[in-house]
């Protein structure tokens, strides 16, 4: 039991607790209730942020594909990107990708979207889309090497030429930015989605 009491102990934040770092250590109610309402808070942000995530995607692929739409473009289903015709695009597709250069084992890295230009041919790599949105610029900056990862993993499956964009919408700073351009990821802001254009869509 005492063990486990000192784990507990290591694990409190004392910043929140204040009263924990206090020779008494006997809180006021006031304490007490500021407190609460700090854990409290911070919970439902844990419950609510995932939420908002997946409506936030959902919205986002949406306005991608109106857009798509409007030029031209058709959504499908296929198993593969192989199966993409020119002028096609495939929502939630696996790009499988092999873990190591000297490991034959794939694993599937997951895109939101998968779009092949017009001007492409049946089999080409089609442009690769990952929707992103923040309510603040911590938590971007604490997930930003995940993309990193999947453009290093789509790289050694597909070539330097794969293009893989992040259609961001919301709170994304300089040193996000920089450090995805760093990795050779390119964006594309949502309220100037008529930037899609530059890419040949």
């Amino acid at each position: 039991m005492q063990a486990v009491l000192n784990v507990i102990s290591k694990m409190l934040d004392r910043d929140i607790l204040t009263w924990l770092s206090d020779d008494d250590g006997n809180p006021s109610a006031q304490r007490r209730n500021r407190a609460a309402l700090v854990i409290a808070d911070r919970l439902c942000g844990a419950l609510a942020d995932p939420i908002l995530r997946n409506a936030q995607e959902k919205r986002q692929l949406a306005a991608l594909t109106k857009w798509l739409v409007a030029h031209g473009y058709r959504g499908v289903s296929p198993k593969t990107h192989a199966d993409l015709d020119p002028g096609q695009f495939a929502i939630h597709l696996n790009m499988p990708c092999r873990v190591s250069e000297k490991s034959p084992e794939t694993v599937n890295v997951s895109v939101d979207m998968a779009i092949l230009p017009h001007c492409a041919a049946k089999g080409d790599v089609p442009i690769l889309f990952e929707a992103k949105s923040a309510g603040d610029f911590v938590n971007v900056n604490k997930r930003r090497k995940e993309e990193a990862k999947k453009m290093d993993q789509l790289r050694g499956q597909y070539g330097e030429s794969v293009r893989y964009i992040l259609f961001l919408c919301g709170y994304f700073d300089a040193t996000y930015l920089g450090y995805e351009a760093s990795e050779g990821i390119d964006w594309i802001w949502e309220h100037r989605i008529d930037d899609m254009e530059a890419l040949g869509l």
